[in-house]
């Protein structure tokens, strides 16, 4: 029998070349199996072969994807792979995007098979999850080798054409896509089943698990806007020109505390956006119609707010996971509550 071809990609740290620092390394191949591709050939055992590995820093691919993308498509293509195996990603959001641009891409453009595995709060598993198997994995690399299990048996599955089973059986996250199933008891009598067991406090698995929405309940009117403090808080990217805080294009891992005062209008080479995903020229030539500061400074002067909070927080949304963007929230919400500010007027892209 011959053996599966499989190419593997992975970023930077994976490759051992190095952490952030060298976040930005373009695509590279190497012949046969790195780092964690050792792992996985091992569970392939004699059924497949990785013959190379495509190394990509994750900067690099998400601030260049136009680039990167081809680059890497034709790298896979001239192994002539059967698979392609992606990550796993984990909970690395910026790496989990890349992993699911490249399989999808590899489906789409080249007509192979592609798996991947993420974390299930890796922005990357809600953006492909419908597009491509992403096994279910822990949030960090410690679960790797429970990834690798679940991960093999799948992929030779796609590769071999075997019907694949439910997300519950084969270890992969829901896809969003509906199978009629006959079941061998009836509806009623399995979930009062589930019901004498969750009654019981013992384990069991729901058939349809609901959505989980994250409510905010409004807060009341302000009361006199004439007079009130008002901020500025945005997930658009504004930041000064240059970047000083190294805000990530995607997947950002901080945010920035930037000084209005004295500044009636975010001019043009003072300030642009740190944001991925979008065509930042128009954000670039006139940074206020994402932060509005020019147009708050006219309500300041007419009245018809009582002032402009000076200092501004500024993030990028790409990709940014929820976890994130609450932690960052929680520090900076004290100044604004300390400072007396009565109203946030929150801007994305």
């Amino acid at each position: 029998m011959q053996k599966i071809r499989i190419v593997h990609y992975i970023n930077q740290f994976f490759a051992q070349i190095g952490g952030e620092e060298m976040a930005h390394v373009p695509p590279q191949w190497r012949e046969g199996p790195v780092g964690p591709g050792l792992a996985l050939a091992a569970a392939f055992g004699q059924t497949a072969e990785i013959v190379g590995t495509v190394i990509c820093g994750d900067s690099y691919f998400n601030e260049h994807t136009s680039e990167a993308l081809p680059e890497i498509l034709d790298m896979i293509k001239a192994a002539g792979a059967d698979l392609l195996i992606a990550g796993p990603a984990f909970n690395a959001g910026r790496y989990g995007v890349a992993c699911g641009t490249v399989a999808k891409a590899a489906q789409d453009e080249l007509g192979i098979k592609a798996i991947t595995g993420m974390y299930v709060e890796n922005p990357g598993a809600d953006m492909f999850a419908q597009d491509v198997y992403i096994i279910s994995t822990r949030n960090s690399a410690a679960g790797m080798r429970d990834a690798v299990k679940k991960l093999a048996p799948l992929a030779q599955k796609l590769v071999s054409g075997e019907p694949i089973g439910a997300s519950s059986e084969e270890g992969y996250l829901p896809r969003g896509i509906r199978v009629n199933l006959f079941e061998k008891d009836r509806g009623a009598k399995r979930a009062v089943e589930m019901l004498v067991r969750k009654l019981r406090g013992q384990d069991f698995t729901t058939e349809y698990p609901m959505p989980d929405f994250d409510r905010v309940a409004p807060q009341p009117a302000v009361k006199n806007i004439s007079r009130a403090k008002v901020a500025l808080v945005t997930s658009g990217g504004i930041v000064p020109f240059g970047n000083p805080d190294r805000i990530e294009s995607s997947n950002a891992s901080r945010y920035g505390r930037y000084d209005l005062e004295n500044i009636m209008d975010l001019t043009e080479g003072k300030w642009a956006t740190a944001h991925g995903g979008y065509d930042p020229s128009y954000a670039n030539r006139d940074a206020d119609r994402v932060l509005p500061v020019d147009v708050m400074r006219e309500m300041e002067i007419e009245g018809k707010i009582g002032s402009l909070f000076r200092y501004t927080y500024s993030t990028v949304g790409n990709g940014t996971a929820v976890k994130s963007s609450k932690a960052f929230a929680d520090e900076f919400v004290k100044e604004l509550i300390k400072e007396n500010v009565q109203a946030v007027i929150l801007t994305s892209t």
